[in-house]
């Protein structure tokens, strides 16, 4: 049986605005980290103001708290469901035959279309703002002493004349250029020639376009210079896989990234997974829902309110954390990646509905 309008819409209502506060909540709480971050990092970088660091933590957190959907959906769902109990609307709903099935479709309905919503629509504007913020803070921050200290990307080069190894401090996400960079020379037999440091690099056709640093070699002073080109036999799409995360890239530019990767001869297996993993978002939300609602329907004059709540958000937990372990394994070849990232997701509604059937049907 399908519920009412009316009181389906009211539900939907309910459980979107304890979703959005969730949400809300969560997103305040990383724009203030990453501010507090931004700011003291910012103290020895030329021309980094205040509004120029909140602006930069704006482009940030979007991709972070995209991570947090699925708890958004969990703890609305259990908000939702708890507070329609606590005034007694649910026992209401029951008494005029409206069984659990029933008042759960607006939540499914709602977590589905939210999630087609943030596949679709947020996620690419979360990775577009990820992006954009890699370049404003490679340039706010390409002098300062406290450029993303801790976070060096390496890249092995093997040519004719010597191994290369590259270390950059930062990356610029989705492009061939190089941030802090330290070009590491190695003669044929292995020994050491000299070492480039250098502001920035661009991967361009054939040669690395080198700007703002000096090389340094053993029984020499340090030569400064303003560009250099250093040959390189590096493909740009080798260079954008090694530095690029797929969570970096957008859902409409995965399948021409998987494609162009596979074509360069890489292994296109991460951005495969990433791709599932985003297809199968709405599913995983409507596993939440269910497994909010398995915690979340006990009236609350029977007690016993805390250790449900708590054993909800375990639940949840343990839900996430079985999507996460699935990804390594997808991504590290053990499992397919349609596999990896269905699976705890429809296992997840799968347990959902046998704890409600339990409950409900006996």
């Amino acid at each position: 049986m399908i519920i009412g309008p009316t009181l389906g819409r009211y539900f939907a209502r309910h459980f979107i605005r304890a979703v959005l506060i969730v949400f809300g909540t969560v997103f305040a709480l990383i724009y203030t980290l990453d501010l507090v971050e931004l700011m003291r990092r910012a103290g020895d970088a030329e021309g980094a103001s205040t509004s120029m660091m909140a602006m930069l933590a704006l482009f940030r957190t979007p991709a972070v708290a995209e991570q947090v959907l699925p708890f958004a959906i969990l703890f609305g769902a259990m908000a939702t469901l708890l507070n329609l109990s606590r005034k007694l609307e649910l026992v209401i709903a029951r008494a005029a035959g409206v069984s659990a099935w029933e008042f759960l479709q607006p939540p499914v309905l709602v977590a589905l279309l939210v999630g087609i919503v943030a596949i679709t629509v947020y996620n690419p504007f979360a990775a577009h703002l990820k992006q954009h913020a890699s370049r404003v803070e490679a340039r706010i921050f390409a002098k300062s002493q406290k450029f993303q200290p801790g976070k060096e990307q390496w890249l092995r080069e093997r040519r004719p004349e010597g191994e290369v190894i590259i270390r950059a401090d930062q990356v610029i996400e989705n492009s061939t250029t190089l941030n802090r960079v330290t070009f590491f020379n190695f003669n044929p037999d292995g020994s050491f020639r000299d070492r480039i440091e250098a502001r920035t690099a661009t991967l361009e056709h054939g040669y690395w376009n080198v700007a703002d640093g000096r090389v340094i070699s053993a029984g020499a002073p340090p030569q400064p210079f303003s560009t250099k080109r250093i040959a390189s036999s590096l493909d740009a799409d080798q260079v954008r896989q090694a530095f690029t995360p797929p969570e970096s890239v957008p859902l409409w530019q995965l399948p021409q990234v998987i494609e162009r990767t596979e074509k360069a001869g890489l292994d296109a297996t991460a951005y495969r997974l990433q791709l599932d993993v985003l297809i199968a978002r709405p599913m995983l939300f409507v596993a939440m829902v269910l497994v909010a609602a398995s915690f979340s329907l006990r009236f609350f004059r029977f007690g016993g309110v805390a250790k449900m709540v708590l054993s909800g958000v375990v639940a949840g937990f343990v839900l996430y954390v079985a999507t996460e372990l699935m990804q390594d394994l997808g991504g590290s070849g053990m499992l397919g990646t349609a596999v990896a990232a269905w699976f705890p997701a429809v296992t997840g509604a799968l347990l959902g509905v046998l704890a409600l059937l339990y409950q409900e049907d006996g």
